[in-house]
């Protein structure tokens, strides 16, 4: 089934929240945690996405190189001005169940 989920003016963690459930199948009554559920969600005008309070000069993302000296931090203000589709899939990546059906999970989610 495919859910279409219009992204303006929602909270980041609230709508990462609500795609993470729908995409784990937890909306069907014949939920089972151990297989492959057959959701699809498409998430449109990401750009009207909205940040609660100081979010977007204090929340960090983190790169690390491997090497020492490598480790890089950018604010969510720059790393949504550059990329805003990588923020949404890795809020709704980091709320799915870490385990071996999360990546097969997350190919379902259509950002826009």
């Amino acid at each position: 089934m495919i859910h279409n989920i219009n992204a303006t003016n929602q909270p980041l963690g609230r709508l990462a929240s609500k795609i993470a459930v729908i995409l784990r199948g937890k909306i069907n009554p014949a939920y089972r945690p151990h297989l492959m559920p057959d959701e699809k969600v498409v998430v449109t005008n990401i750009k009207n996405i909205k940040f609660t309070g100081k979010k977007i000069d204090q929340k960090l993302y983190y790169r690390y190189s491997g090497y020492p000296g490598g480790l890089r931090s950018r604010t969510l203000g720059i790393f949504f001005e550059k990329n805003p589709k990588r923020v949404l899939w890795l809020a709704v990546y980091r709320m799915l169940a870490k385990n071996r059906l999360r990546d097969k999970i997350i190919k379902n989610l259509k950002i826009n």
